[in-house]
């Protein structure tokens, strides 16, 4: 399997495994007291060696020294002005692109106008003067007075950058946790005058009134702890926060809680009465880390150990769950149907559409809440660093676009973390195809087959591939279930319509329940599914 559930993020395991060499190597010397200055000058040398081969290995994972610009007809990239910036939090502000790079620690502005970039070099920030190190920073935020906030993994706080005067201060967590060294900051919700964010390696919502937080100080900030006792017996250690949501309507705030690939839960957090109401999920539900809120104040959570995301009510804690499409085009060498694609980060735009990055499937994602259509927008850049890419294949691996911001006119700006490049979607753009169907829920019967009719419809020449996907299983794949199409893959005409009929034989060893199939079809650029609510019995 590509991705497996471990305990450590999939986009950090390659830094942390750099990282340990190197410590490894300088580790070494100390042990060396008794050698002759021969041999101890020739392992100088060797030691030199390595490390530098370590520096190359981390620039050529980490850097996209040789990443190009790739276009399609819906998404645009764009080069960052230094080398290896590792770009990862961002914000769209009218016409600005905000990035943080956690590489060389600048606050970059990104005119969407002109092309061109501006950096403002933050005060304090270690990675500048270590070449394999970074400080991870997932969120920026701003406040009602246009100042940007933004979190910092390494130096363990936030920092707050005041746009009428071009100043920094920084605002450190006051905890460290003894096996970390941080409580690893990584989302910020602002509320007027206060500040609520969460830490990967805190237990605790921690939160401030802005006027009182002073300027390389931890005075002002307070913190709540968590009610985790549900995760009694698990490793406290792999116990962490995935991320924070202000419902302003209903003055709560919700927080997901996670022991990646063991286990997860969902907090709602009543900003009067400071009382926590806790959500229990689903056991295949155990990694959720992204949040946003509908406008009936249900949260949506992206999974991010497996292709799943789905919708808690906030009256009754059901939980409704939907599927990406199967994981593809990542690598020949990962068997079908044992691939997670990895939903991540998510947003809700203005339109009640449910936007995230699905961080190994390689795509942007727009799921429309009403309708229960999904749109799935292909990423043109592959890493194969970041894949089990065979030397000849053609094209294999991912972008790493690992955040992103929604901005004006349905664009969409992501930041691709090992490329060195900001991308842009054109959400605007009309769709090539849509698929349709009349049979949205169902009751079926396992062993038994049911037919699904499917209309598609072309708004210009294209060659599609139908697909299917499930909540079936973890992966999205239909499982042990059987499934086919009257037409597999075929071209179409503008202003053309096919029928198209799927057929599906729910397997036996399915429990009762209710399930979500995703059903539609796929050309190179998108993927357009439409959800299908199942009741098995």
């Amino acid at each position: 399997m590509f991705i497996n559930k471990i305990n450590v993020e999939p986009e950090l395991l390659y830094l942390i495994l750099t990282i340990a060499l190197v410590f490894l190597v300088l580790g070494f010397n100390f042990s060396l007291t008794n050698y002759s200055f021969a041999q101890s000058n020739q392992f100088s040398q060797l030691q030199n060696a390595s490390k530098a081969q370590a520096i190359l290995r981390f620039q050529s994972q980490f850097c996209g020294m040789n990443s190009t610009l790739h276009s399609n007809s819906f998404i645009a990239e764009y080069s960052l002005p230094q080398k290896c910036e590792m770009p990862l939090g961002i914000l769209v502000d009218n016409d600005t692109v905000w990035y943080l790079s956690t590489k060389l620690g600048v606050l970059g502005k990104f005119n969407t106008i002109d092309n061109k970039s501006q950096e403002l070099t933050i005060p304090v920030w270690d990675s500048r003067s270590k070449p394999t190190d970074v400080s991870q920073t997932w969120d920026l935020k701003m406040d009602s007075n246009r100042n940007i906030w933004f979190t910092d993994e390494k130096h363990n706080g936030i920092w707050r950058f005041e746009r009428n005067n071009n100043s920094f201060s920084f605002f450190p967590v006051p905890e460290r946790p003894s096996g970390f060294g941080t409580t690893y900051p990584v989302s910020i919700v602002l509320d007027n005058d206060e500040i609520y964010f969460v830490g990967i390696r805190s237990k605790s919502l921690w939160f401030a009134n802005i006027s009182d937080l002073k300027n390389n100080s931890s005075e002002g900030i307070s913190n709540i702890s968590l009610p985790l006792s549900s995760f009694s017996g698990i490793d406290p250690e792999l116990v962490s926060t995935g991320s924070i949501e202000l419902d302003r309507n209903r003055n709560v705030l919700w927080i997901s809680t996670l022991a990646f690939g063991v286990k997860g839960q969902l907090f709602k957090f009543d900003l009067a009465s400071r009382t926590f109401t806790p959500f229990d999920l689903p056991a295949d539900l155990d990694s959720p880390v992204g949040i946003a809120i509908d406008e009936k104040g249900n949260p949506w959570i992206t999974d991010h150990g497996t292709s799943i995301f789905f919708k808690v009510n906030a009256t009754n804690g059901k939980v409704t769950e939907f599927s990406t499409s199967p994981l593809s085009r990542i690598s020949a060498n990962i068997p079908k149907g044992s691939g997670y694609t990895l939903p991540y980060w998510v947003k809700m735009d203005t339109r009640g559409n449910l936007w995230f990055n699905e961080h190994i499937g390689n795509k942007i994602a727009r799921f429309n809440t009403t309708d229960g259509t999904l749109v799935e927008y292909w990423i043109p850049t592959q890493n194969s660093l970041w894949a089990p890419c065979t030397p000849n294949e053609s094209s294999c691996g991912i972008s790493n676009a690992l955040q992103f911001s929604i901005g004006k006119n349905n664009q969409l700006w992501f930041s691709e973390w090992t490329e060195n490049k900001l991308g842009m979607l054109n959400g605007s753009r009309p769709l090539p195809f849509v698929v349709d169907t009349s049979s949205t829920d169902l009751n079926i019967k396992r062993g038994k087959t049911t037919e699904i009719p499917l209309s598609v419809s072309a708004n210009e020449h294209v060659n599609l591939k139908m697909i299917a996907s499930s909540t079936f299983t973890s992966t999205g794949d239909i499982g042990n279930s059987s499934f086919s199409f009257s037409q597999e893959s075929f071209p179409m005409n503008s202003g053309e319509t096919k029928n198209v009929t799927f057929l599906l034989t729910p397997s036996e060893d399915l429990k009762n329940g209710e399930y979500t199939l995703m059903i539609g079809a796929e050309n190179n650029e998108i993927s357009y599914l439409h959800s299908i609510k199942v009741h098995l019995s």
